[in-house]
């Protein structure tokens, strides 16, 4: 068999001849795909659509290279597309069940299912399907929260006040991030007079930046959950609007709300598409949201005593950089991909609900260095869809053991990798004030 980068070189050699050979640049897509280049793969999808915008194929090509990217936003943005301009096949309500189910929308990931199956018998999938019924039977969601009255089991909605209870015990490894989280908001939040007997104000900003999947939204929970605080978690789609104007009044409307919680811990995910360079906007709609978000760091229309707000990007280099002066994002956090510890634990949390057989998980671990939390849960989907396969030819269901998941991992990719070749540059030559300091060791 030709290996696998003869194979791409050939494939992308062919493009460069004939680059609007559709046949040819969709094999290249779904190679790229196949071997873990998901950004390259995103690209040639986007080319295909260039080519052809009415191609349905490429259109899901490309939600699959989005989802695998964790950039589970923009894929629901084109599977939510599909669905209305009624386009929604049963592959199309499969994939939005799958990343709605990864984007924490359970109830909405089995209405999607059951929509698919009754309308295509032969669509059923085992794996999600017995995903989708392990969610449902747990009585508590993986992280567990105080659920509002109005709201289903299926999880919350962005904007919405949780009342998280997992703390820093329930996060597996990252001693040092939870330590400077505990300086910068747990300790003026327990010791508040002490705080304001210095001048201190109860509250501020911290900015989490680094590779995707490895768990600054988990962390931002445990945070709110370790003071108990009150929790919103604010998506791009609660502010970002088309109307000139109603960008910002969304934002301001969540810091009001976040300073009516308070204490309340009010986390942006993302935020570099709310937070990016004014220079690179050519327009004004762009640089008043971000004057506004300045604003209401500043606490200029509200006092932000108790208001804890963080953020995270995968891109800190994006930033505007008068989001990290002093009373605004003045610390800034690099959160690593897990240590063997958290992949151990986190390899037992996904295969908990799975059929397995004396796995060793801390083997395992140290053989998915530099996993993400994410990569880590493509490893158990790899190893459960391949045990699929044989459980069918069998007739019975057949347990996931060690060397499953020893050998998923070795076709797994870890995306963390991709991260750290862009964060080079950066760290190596735009780091004049140390800021990306915590990373060098990990360029080594």
């Amino acid at each position: 068999m030709q290996p696998a980068s003869d194979r791409l070189r050939a494939l992308r050699e062919a493009v460069r001849i004939a680059p609007d050979d559709a046949a040819i640049r969709r094999l290249l897509a779904e190679s790229l795909l196949g071997e873990g280049q998901h950004e390259d793969a995103e690209a040639e999808f986007r080319a295909l659509l260039r080519l052809d915008p009415d191609d349905r194929a490429a259109r899901l090509g490309l939600v699959r290279a989005f989802q695998r990217q964790g950039k589970l936003s923009a894929a629901l943005v084109v599977l939510e597309d599909e669905v209305r301009a009624g386009r929604g096949g049963a592959e199309t309500h499969l994939l939005l069940a799958r990343v709605l189910l990864e984007a924490g929308e359970g109830e909405r990931a089995r209405r999607e299912y059951e929509a698919a199956v009754a309308a295509h018998p032969g669509a059923a999938d085992p794996e999600l399907a017995m995903r989708l019924g392990a969610l449902r039977a747990t009585p508590k969601p993986e992280i567990p929260f105080e659920e509002e009255d109005d709201l289903d089991d299926g999880g919350l909605a962005p904007g919405t006040v949780e009342r998280p209870r997992v703390k820093f015990t329930d996060v597996g490894g990252m001693e040092g991030v939870k330590e400077q989280i505990e300086l910068k908001i747990v300790h003026p939040i327990r010791h508040p007079d002490l705080y304001r007997a210095y001048g201190k104000p109860i509250g501020g900003g911290v900015l989490m930046y680094g590779p995707p999947g490895c768990g600054k939204t988990h962390l931002a929970r445990a945070t709110a959950g370790e003071v108990q605080a009150a929790f919103i978690a604010v998506g791009i789609d609660e502010v970002l609007d088309m109307w000139i104007g109603k960008s910002e009044r969304n934002l301001a409307s969540l810091f009001a709300e976040a300073r009516r919680q308070a204490p309340c811990v009010l986390f942006f995910d993302e935020v570099d598409a709310l937070a990016g360079r004014r220079s690179d906007f050519h327009n004004g709609s762009g640089r008043s949201l971000i004057n506004q978000f300045l604003s209401e760091l500043d606490g200029i229309d509200g006092g932000n005593d108790g208001l804890l707000v963080l953020a995270a990007t995968n891109a800190p280099w994006h930033l505007d950089p008068a989001f990290r002066r002093p009373g605004r994002f003045d610390r800034v956090i690099f959160v690593p991909p897990p240590d063997q510890a958290a992949r151990t634990a986190i390899l037992q949390i996904l295969c908990r609900t799975r059929p397995v057989q004396d796995i060793d998980y801390a083997r395992v671990a140290k053989a998915a260095e530099h996993f993400s939390g994410a990569d880590l849960k493509a490893v158990a989907d790899t190893a459960v869809e391949a045990k699929i396969g044989e459980a069918m030819r069998l007739g019975r269901p057949i347990p996931l053991t060690t060397g499953d998941l020893l050998a998923a991992a070795k076709k797994v990719r870890p995306s963390t990798r991709e991260w750290f070749s862009t964060a080079r540059n950066y760290v190596l030559y735009s780091n004049e004030s140390g800021l990306y300091d915590d990373v060098k060791p990990w360029l080594k």
